[in-house]
């Protein structure tokens, strides 16, 4: 009996393993962000898109395809020509996502690497459209503008292939050997220009300087001459009575005279005894 029971027991066990192993296979789980289409090998690709949680499938004739639905980040280097026939290189940052409700379209006519079928193709095309409208200057002082023209017609095709994109951003933009050395030869010559006008206008200040000084000393002579016509002889004798009261003074401070005359005539007539 004892014996009878246990063998009970280990084919009960038995079938409850397998029935486990049954029930475990037919269960898959959708993680949080992500989405599922299923796969029937009768009818194909189901339109049902399946969310995130567990869920039953029947084992060998369904099979459960993962979309990860949230935002990815994607570069896209572009050799492009600008208008005025510029080499341009450009990279393209694109944060994008799949449409939840387009994935059964997508997985049917792309596949799993949809990104990878898409992006590369749009992404060169749509930046070449719009790089080929401006000149290699225009694309550095209108970034913004080229970057938010791209973003719309991008946005457009990619909505077309069943999926959203977040973000659009120009984060690499250079221009080939030729334009960087003009760009480099036209700054010096800036600023040569600029230090030739700063010479030129030293120059201009200097002259008008030299003519403001001219203006004064001819003034001042006229000054002089006038004051000369209406003092006569007092103007002049007023200077010479000021010479000789210099000369005195330097000569009481010089240790080599002894005895200096008194004398209003002997003083004012000191000059031209000193000169015989």
């Amino acid at each position: 009996m004892a014996a009878q029971f246990f063998n009970r027991i280990g084919q009960m066990g038995l079938g409850v393993a397998l029935l486990g192993g049954v029930v475990n296979s037919a269960l898959y789980n959708v993680d949080g962000g992500h989405r599922a289409v299923i796969f029937d090998r009768f009818t194909g690709i189901k339109e049902n898109v399946v969310g995130e949680g567990t869920h039953f499938f029947i084992p060998w004739v369904q099979r459960p395809i993962i979309f990860d639905i949230r935002s990815q980040p994607r570069n896209v280097p572009v050799i492009t020509g600008s208008k005025d026939l510029q080499n341009v290189n450009i990279t393209l940052r694109i944060l994008y996502r799949p449409i939840p409700d387009e994935l059964p379209k997508i997985y049917t006519i792309l596949g799993q690497d949809y990104d990878e079928r898409v992006l590369p193709s749009i992404a060169p095309e749509v930046l070449k459209a719009v790089v080929a409208q401006f000149d290699a200057g225009e694309l550095i002082t209108q970034r913004e503008m080229v970057s938010q023209r791209v973003s719309q017609e991008l946005t457009v095709r990619a909505k077309q292939f069943g999926f959203i994109l977040d973000d659009i951003s120009l984060t690499h933009l250079t221009f080939g050997r030729e334009f960087t050395q003009a760009v480099e030869m036209k700054q010096v010559a800036q600023q040569e220009a600029e230090k030739a006008r700063f010479v030129v206008e030293k120059a201009e200040q200097q002259k008008l300087a030299s003519i403001i000084s001219a203006e004064g000393d001819a003034a001042a002579a006229d000054l002089l001459a006038k004051s000369f016509g209406e003092a006569g002889d007092g103007l002049v004798e007023l200077r010479r009575i000021e010479a000789a009261e210099d000369i005195a003074y330097q000569l009481s401070r010089s240790r080599g005279v002894a005895y200096l005359p008194s004398g209003q005539s002997t003083l004012l007539n000191l000059p031209s005894t000193l000169a015989q």
